[in-house]
């Protein structure tokens, strides 16, 4: 295994594909053994993982907070209001104190701007820096995602044919990172990849050329749909997350408008059985019932969303035992 000892996940486009490979050998050993009652709290005993959230999460924190437990450590919960952040500390006064004091740090910012402020601190920091999820990317549920796919199909993922797609979800802007996220490491794994999204939800021009160059030295097909039915079509993977039109506009009654304009993509059981009779439906969630998703396909024979969920756990715990080894 390629040792990622100290390295920071801010993007998987920074780890190699054994790097990848690294962790998620690491979280299947780590469940296995879970499921066997074999305790793994002498990994990581008495380190401490800060997460810095300037949002709230359910999957995110408890996943990570419970996974440094299982490993030995603890987690501190800080958001800029328990800290001198909202003061106005810079990122390098921050990091370079709780790189004294610990271990490991995980930042959650989804707000324009949080990759950067993310970035600007890792690298001032002395020990790994983990995104928990920031404007453009979320690769710790990424990775959790491509765990679950090697599982469904006993890790045989070449030729498999893999849709992500936008869906409609009214109300509020909902950031690109997953989009990113999965447009740029699905593309590395063998699997044919195509993004489904009406016109004016297109991603960044470099995302695109990114994830066009993965399928390309992956030797896979990377290709675009603005039509959900034709992107269905024989899937074996369906991977539908609303995002906002921000590479459209800025403009955010703009973009609600947009939403709007398109409720028509939405997931049903008339649209899964478009997929392969194998098919799964995965979402990071929480999605909206019946709205983005029908609880026919929600809870139904194709959706491993919990299974997906559970997968948070065991990479999160890979990636702290991998970073943070003493």
């Amino acid at each position: 295994m390629k040792s990622v000892k100290g390295k920071h996940l801010l993007t998987t486009q920074d780890w190699s594909v054994e790097e990848i490979e690294t962790i998620m050998q690491t979280a299947r050993r780590l469940k296995e053994e879970r499921n066997l009652g074999i305790y793994h709290d002498d990994i990581l005993r008495a380190a401490t993982f800060y997460m810095l959230f300037f949002e709230e999460s359910t999957r995110t924190r408890n996943a990570f907070e419970a996974g440094i437990h299982q490993l030995g450590g603890h987690a501190h919960y800080l958001t800029p209001k328990a800290t001198q952040i909202d003061h106005g500390e810079t990122e390098k006064d921050t990091i370079k104190v709780l790189s004294r004091y610990g271990e490991g740090m995980g930042i959650r910012r989804t707000e324009v701007g949080g990759h950067k402020y993310m970035k600007t601190l890792a690298g001032f920091a002395d020990i790994p820096v983990l995104n928990m999820q920031c404007d453009d990317y979320h690769p710790t549920q990424a990775l959790a995602d491509l765990l679950t796919i090697k599982e469904k199909f006993q890790n045989n993922l070449k030729g498999k044919k893999m849709v992500i797609s936008w869906t409609y979800a009214p109300n509020y802007i909902r950031p690109l990172s997953m989009a990113n996220s999965l447009a740029l490491l699905m593309t590395r794994f063998e699997m044919d990849i195509v993004l489904a999204h009406p016109p004016e939800f297109h991603l960044r021009d470099e995302i695109m050329e990114q994830a066009q160059d993965n399928a390309d030295k992956a030797g896979v097909d990377f290709s675009v749909a603005n039509d959900m039915e034709e992107a269905f079509s024989d899937a074996h993977i369906v991977y539908p997350k609303s995002w906002g039109p921000i590479c459209y506009t800025d403009d955010v009654e703009e973009g609600l408008d947009l939403i709007d304009k398109y409720p028509e993509w939405v997931v049903d059981q008339a649209k899964m059985n478009l997929t392969k009779d194998n098919s799964i439906y995965m979402h990071c969630m929480p999605f909206d019932r019946d709205i983005e998703v029908t609880s026919e396909v929600a809870d139904g024979k194709h959706s491993v969303v919990y299974d997906e969920a559970e997968n948070r756990l065991h990479v999160h715990k890979a990636l702290m035992a991998q970073t943070m080894a003493r």
